[in-house]
């Protein structure tokens, strides 16, 4: 009676504690990562929180003043990571997320002819939108929609050009399979666009996989790294304006407007910012024969102009490391990695204190990994009372 009492309690215990864990399993995660990560090849630290950085023989230490939530450097010839801090936190990413729309939609609508622009295409466009002024019955290039994009950040132009890439939710789905096809595990696309909807993610190591393809890539490098251009008021039927107005990249570290110095040797990419993800932004600079790709992702102090600055002190700390630091990972996918040399192992430094508690979206399933121990330890006492119990109700001359 007390055996199958106790051995009852154990059970109900075990699952008691199993179902808190899979009901603490964030249910983003779930639905923004549906496919398992590959095993790195080369067991990158990347995966655990908290800051990395390789060996530094002779480079100087990590800027101070970098208060994002994530960011990285990673060198993007050899996609090589130099240096970063949870670089797999799942956050929103605004419209860095565009990026992605672009490395998908660009190469299959290169060529398209001029479109003629309809309202049922612009009726989605989200409130508060950044816009670059397109209009119903207007017709524009390629080149036109996606200056739009790249410069304006324009979501009427994602619109425009996801219903020509055969629709919203099938582009969506289209960048999700990009994402996969590239080794970035930590997306999720709702909206093509980045406009802030729940269950969309992204990470500073997926946004700089992105950035890092886009440059090797000459439309997307081209748009990326344009300052300026004059955009259609007014069109004919053959896409040509009949007035034009300029239009100005967003991206203040390329433009180097409204205070941010331009950053020697910049090249884009694009930046994003919304109320829930802050201010986002992948950049990537050339110096010396050698190509450069950060990730900032919501600075927690310094204001709207922190991101740029953040990035600027990251960007002058991987140029000085380079070829010093031993590379803490790779943006390269998984099958594509080699085995890393042999040496030291990188540093794993403390995260600092985040500004504000992580939800469980942004954590992962770390919170469920604590539950599941929690589970494990519950089986492992239920074990002993069961034992204690059994030794209690042996009869005389039972065993040892």
């Amino acid at each position: 009676m007390i055996i199958r009492f106790t051995a009852r309690l154990a059970f109900c215990c075990a699952t008691a504690v199993a179902a808190g864990a899979l009901g603490l399993l964030p249910a983003s995660a779930a639905q923004a990562e549906p496919t398992p990560r590959p095993a790195s090849a080369d067991a990158s630290p990347l995966h655990r929180p908290g800051t990395h950085v390789g060996p530094l023989n002779g480079a100087p230490d990590l800027p101070e003043d970098v208060s994002a939530l994530s960011w990285l450097v990673a060198d993007a010839d050899t996609g090589d990571v130099l240096a970063a801090h949870d670089a797999h936190r799942r956050l929103p990413p605004a419209s860095t997320i565009k990026t992605l729309f672009a490395l998908t939609a660009l190469p299959r609508l290169a060529d398209a002819p001029p479109h003629t622009v309809t309202d049922e295409e612009l009726a989605g466009v989200g409130e508060g939108s950044s816009l670059v002024g397109i209009a119903p019955g207007r017709t524009y290039t390629q080149d036109d929609l996606w200056r739009g994009v790249f410069l304006s950040s324009g979501n009427d132009a994602v619109r425009v050009l996801a219903e020509m890439n055969g629709g919203w939710a099938a582009t969506a789905e289209k960048m999700q399979a990009k994402a996969r096809a590239l080794g970035a595990f930590d997306t999720h696309v709702v909206s093509p666009d980045g406009y802030d909807e729940p269950g969309q993610v992204s990470s500073a190591f997926d946004l700089a996989v992105f950035g890092r393809a886009g440059l090797t890539d000459r439309q997307f490098a081209s748009y990326a790294s344009t300052v300026d251009a004059a955009f259609p008021g007014g069109t004919r039927d053959d896409g040509s304006p009949t007035w034009t107005y300029g239009i100005r990249n967003t991206n203040r570290l390329l433009t180097g407007a409204d205070g941010v110095e331009r950053y020697p040797g910049i090249i884009g990419v694009k930046n994003g910012y919304t109320s829930n993800a802050g201010n986002t932004l992948v950049a990537a600079a050339r110096r010396d024969g050698r190509t450069l790709v950060v990730t900032v992702m919501n600075p927690q102090s310094g204001g709207g102009h922190a991101v740029y600055e953040e990035a600027r002190s990251l960007l002058d700390w991987g140029f000085a490391a380079a070829g010093s630091a031993e590379p803490v990972g790779s943006l390269e996918p998984p099958a594509a990695q080699k085995a890393p040399p042999a040496g030291p192992g990188p540093v794993t430094r403390a995260a600092a204190p985040p500004a504000r508690a992580a939800d469980p979206a942004e954590t992962g399933t770390g919170i469920a990994y604590a539950w599941l121990g929690g589970f494990v330890g519950a089986c492992g006492v239920a074990t002993v009372l069961i034992l204690r119990t059994r030794r209690r109700q042996r009869p005389p001359g039972w065993g040892s």
